[in-house]
């Protein structure tokens, strides 16, 4: 390979909480970290994907084995963290399973939560800000674009983000079975922690707009309710008001029960038949059990809710394993396409040398016979244009075949000889290194060290055939 792909990270697998949020990046912090790990030594090309429970550095390199410890010592001096405290909590990938790695993230297996979709947006985010600092060429342009179109791919064609895998969820899903919409329902969350707040905003978002915070603290509960536009209420009113609540979501840490069975009797007397939906992810329980006794009344504890969230992490496990076999496709038409790349400029050198001897062809022909009309030379040039076209099309498919296997550079040093384009390839090596010291000169006058990762794609390639020519 000319170049190879690498990934450094840690993530919540390989790193406590304490020492990944160490290496949390800010929006203002990112571009100015991608600018200095563009002047990294060895870098062509970077992105750096870094979320709650991920920081990862994507790098398309020259030296391999130097630059994984480059990357490190960007880690360090970035971060102001020293070496010993992180080396032990990294991964690195290369080539193929970096290309693996990055499909698995951007699809949501690699995850926490199996399928979940938040990481696609932050892996595009990513890849949009490089290229906008101009830290991605050719083979991140690529790569990443295929990432994000696997990942809308997957979760659109399989079902794997669709079933509650969080006791919270499971409890709003539970409700949306039994009522099947939200926002004509009156909602009563009893208790102000995580829990609470991770179960009012899934029914936010799932249409509630009546909703009850109680607590203890009524302080905490006014916090709580002003995120989701809902009222707060002390133990006492809430109590009052369960004759007219359709939904109590409950999850306090009493140790006694907030909600008795005695007061869910004399709530359903005033509801006039109307089911009432009780669920309890507290533990000890909040609601006392005999509550799902009382006629219309629907009670859950959280034993319930983790049998659903089990039986749809199975169901999410199950899709996965769809999806594993979109990217072994996806990682098999990415090196498709890799291997393509250090024929490109022999294609192009090819198609320039017949298209030159199509035109002198041309030119003889039209000297010959001057008694031909602006339609017949019409018809004549398209017809030689084709003849040449026919000719070298499969000499390219070939080309493209033969760069695939180990011993390509025999191969295209053979392509060269054969054709006679050592002249071409010269030309064109030429062109590229024009095209890179103009860029070179406008970035410097930024004052930035120039590093065009596109075009040292197409100079390493084209230094790679001149040694082959040697």
């Amino acid at each position: 390979m000319f170049v190879h792909l690498i990934v450094v990270g840690l993530n919540y697998r390989t790193a406590p909480v304490e020492i990944r949020e160490r290496f949390a990046l800010s929006e203002r912090e990112m571009p100015l970290a991608l600018q200095a790990f563009k002047r990294t030594t060895g870098i062509l090309e970077g992105v750096i994907v870094a979320t709650c429970n991920r920081t990862e550095i994507y790098a398309v390199v020259d030296r391999q084995q130097l630059c994984g410890h480059y990357i490190r010592a960007f880690m360090e001096q970035w971060f102001k963290i020293s070496r010993k405290e992180f080396n032990s909590h990294l991964y690195m990938y290369e080539d193929d399973r970096a290309v693996e790695h990055l499909f698995r993230v951007t699809s949501g297996l690699d995850s926490m939560i199996i399928g979940e979709t938040q990481i696609l947006g932050q892996v595009r985010d990513a890849f949009l800000l490089s290229q906008e600092q101009q830290a991605t060429g050719t083979i991140f342009n690529r790569l990443f674009k295929q990432a994000i179109t696997l990942a809308k791919r997957a979760h659109s064609e399989t079902s794997v983000g669709e079933s509650a895998v969080s006791v919270s969820y499971a409890a709003v899903e539970l409700g949306k079975r039994i009522f099947g919409r939200f926002d004509d329902k009156k909602v009563m969350i009893m208790g102000a922690g995580k829990m609470s707040e991770l179960t009012a905003q899934h029914l936010h978002s799932n249409g509630a707009k009546e909703v009850f915070v109680v607590n203890r603290t009524l302080e905490k509960a006014q916090e709580l309710a002003e995120k989701f536009q809902g009222s707060a209420m002390g133990m006492e009113e809430a109590v009052n008001r369960l004759k007219d609540t359709d939904i109590v979501i409950s999850s306090t840490g009493s140790e006694q029960f907030v909600i008795t069975r005695k007061q869910i009797e004399a709530a359903m007397a005033g509801r006039k038949k109307k089911p009432l939906f009780l669920i309890d992810i507290a533990v000890p329980r909040d609601i006392e059990p005999s509550c799902g006794d009382v006629s219309n009344v629907f009670l859950y504890d959280i034993d319930d809710l983790e049998g659903i969230v089990q039986t749809n992490m199975a169901k999410r496990r199950q899709e996965a394993t769809i999806i594993e076999e979109m990217i072994v496709e996806e990682q098999e038409a990415y090196r498709q396409w890799y291997s393509t790349l250090g024929v490109s400029p022999l294609i192009r050198a090819l198609q320039e040398k017949a298209g030159a001897i199509q035109e002198n062809t041309m030119e003889s022909l039209l000297r010959k016979l001057p008694e031909l009309d602006e339609r017949q030379v019409k018809v004549v040039r398209k017809l030689t244009k084709s003849i040449v076209n026919q000719v070298i099309h499969d000499p390219i498919l070939r080309i493209k075949e033969l760069a695939a296997e180990k011993r390509s550079d025999e191969a295209l040093k053979l392509f060269v000889q054969l054709f006679a384009l050592e002249d071409e390839v010269a030309h064109l090596k030429a062109e590229e290194k024009a095209v890179e010291k103009s860029r070179k000169e406008a970035t410097s006058s930024k004052g930035l060290e120039a590093t065009s990762s596109s075009g040292l794609d197409v100079e390493k390639l084209l230094s790679q055939l001149a040694g082959a020519l040697r």
